[in-house]
């Protein structure tokens, strides 16, 4: 991994450990499509009604099935393949477009000093994470 690369995968994990965003990449699937699918089987049994009782149901039983399994962004971060970094840093580069630094210090001071420029990394990233990884996103209160 290249230094810029390095630079911008520890601007990201920094960005993501101040807004304390979890994700869980695997299991999300599985909570949806359990609260999915007993919300329409609520419906097929009870009309309206089953609706909102299986889709409560649903939700409770996607929420145990999926709990534990949040990871911190950084680790997730951490963990990608070099392809999955590098294509990371490409979205996150188009943002930061000819921003010149010298180390991961100056890079994230450039970045957290500028409001915009902030949204506009935490946006890439997001968008990253949720299209490359389907990664359900889930910030910590």
């Amino acid at each position: 991994m290249s230094d810029r690369v390095g630079d911008v995968m520890r601007l990201c994990c920094e960005l993501s450990a101040n807004q304390q965003i979890k994700t869980a990449v695997k299991h999300s699937g599985r909570g949806a499509a359990a609260a999915g699918g007993l919300a329409f089987a609520g419906g097929l049994i009870g009309g309206p009604l089953g609706i909102a009782v299986g889709g409560a149901v649903g939700g409770l039983l996607g929420c145990w099935m999926t709990n534990g399994q949040f990871k911190p962004l950084p680790q997730v971060i951490m963990e990608m393949t070099p392809d999955q970094q590098q294509k990371l840093y490409t979205d996150v580069m188009a943002t930061l477009g000819t921003i010149q630094w010298t180390d991961v210090a100056q890079l994230t001071a450039v970045v957290m000093g500028n409001v915009s420029l902030k949204q506009q990394v935490m946006a890439a990233l997001m968008g990253h994470v949720h299209r490359e990884l389907q990664a359900e996103i889930h910030y910590v209160d």
